[in-house]
């Protein structure tokens, strides 16, 4: 029944978590996630776990219950029920939908002034500088998000602060955050008079955080061990699994949630659901550092939620796909680890 106290948006949205989270609740722990390179000693030169360390029992049983779940997911996202609920969502957030733009340009400005606050700091916590032009790059950034036509100069000035990031840390390490070049695109993109070009400016910021997620659970597989120290110093994070199968299974759910965000209306919405929350509570385990690393990540996960674009199958997913995951799932799996191995064997190993 609906309750007349609670906004219409947001009943709609309990709902449709309330039926897919405790079923991802169910399959996966679902842990506060931070950043193992802001708070532990790392070394990208360092040879990652044996690919067959990787491909064991658990991580093909948690594999199979992602499959089934994106399964069950899709399935119910081609019924009429949910067709209703896409529409709903968009009649009744019509309002937040229109500010998405607004809302994404001041997160970034509230993100590069905290950069610049913090100093020392090109754009994630473990990435330093010395560079007295860095910081007033990011407050050029940030006072160009109040202006549609100085965007684009924003957008330049964030692929010049990732380009610093290649100079100093390598290309390897920079991969880390692909999130930051789709942000910049989405800026470029905003001041375009074309809608067309406009209306294309969600999916790139939306791969851009995907890209940056899956990879991200790779490093949890190849890496293990550098989060170790964080589960010493936070008991309770590793749900009380042993630290081999915990680092598998938040590999395995990173990836899939992330995997999600490139999915139809109702598993993108969901994932970005859990990941926010996932985020968000890293912040109180982890405090301020967190906060700043994760803010626009944050920003764009809410953007995912209210983004007016719910066409019921992404141009990328295959129409067969849509009925049986694994023909998209396990490429992607398999396609993420491969490129993570084989670039780090050529970006590092021969480097060295």
């Amino acid at each position: 029944m609906y309750n007349p106290g609670v906004p219409m948006p947001a009943l709609v949205k309990y709902r449709l978590a309330g039926a897919i989270v405790p079923i991802l609740a169910l399959g996966f722990p679902l842990p506060a996630q931070a950043h193992v390179k802001w708070f532990a000693s790392y070394d990208v030169n360092q040879a990652p776990n044996a690919l067959t360390s990787i491909g064991n029992l658990t991580m093909l049983g948690l594999v199979a219950a992602a499959l089934v779940l994106l399964w069950a997911a899709t399935r119910i996202e081609q019924t009429s029920l949910a067709a209703r609920c896409a529409t709903m969502l968009d009649r009744v957030s019509t309002l937040v939908q229109g500010r998405i733009e607004d809302f994404l340009r001041a997160a970034t400005a509230a993100f590069f002034i905290s950069l610049w606050a913090t100093g020392g700091i090109i754009l994630t916590p473990e990435l330093k500088t010395d560079s007295p032009l860095i910081p007033l790059l990011q407050l050029a950034i940030a006072g160009s998000m109040f202006w549609r036509s100085t965007l684009p100069l924003g957008a330049a000035g964030i692929v010049a602060l990732y380009l610093c990031g290649i100079s100093a840390y390598g290309l390897f390490h920079m991969m880390d955050y692909p999130i930051f070049l789709g942000l910049a695109a989405y800026h470029a993109l905003s001041a375009s008079p074309s809608e067309v070009w406009r209306a294309g400016r969600a999916n790139v910021l939306r791969i851009g955080a995907a890209a940056t997620l899956m990879w991200a659970s790779v490093e949890k597989l190849a890496y293990p061990h550098w989060t170790h120290p964080l589960l010493d110093a936070h008991a309770g994070l590793s749900l009380g699994l042993d630290y081999g199968q915990f680092m598998i299974a938040a590999g395995v759910v990173e990836f899939s949630l992330a995997f999600g965000l490139l999915w139809g209306p109702l598993v993108r919405c969901i994932s970005a659901l859990v990941l926010g929350a996932m985020f968000t509570a890293a912040i109180f385990e982890f405090g301020k550092i967190d906060a700043i690393g994760h803010m626009m990540i944050i920003a764009i996960l809410v953007a995912v939620l209210f983004e007016p674009n719910r066409e019921q199958r992404g141009w990328w997913i295959p129409r067969l796909a849509t009925c049986i995951p694994v023909f998209t799932y396990v490429p992607a799996l398999i396609g993420t680890i491969s490129l993570y191995y084989g670039s780090h064997f050529v970006l590092c190993a021969m480097s060295v």
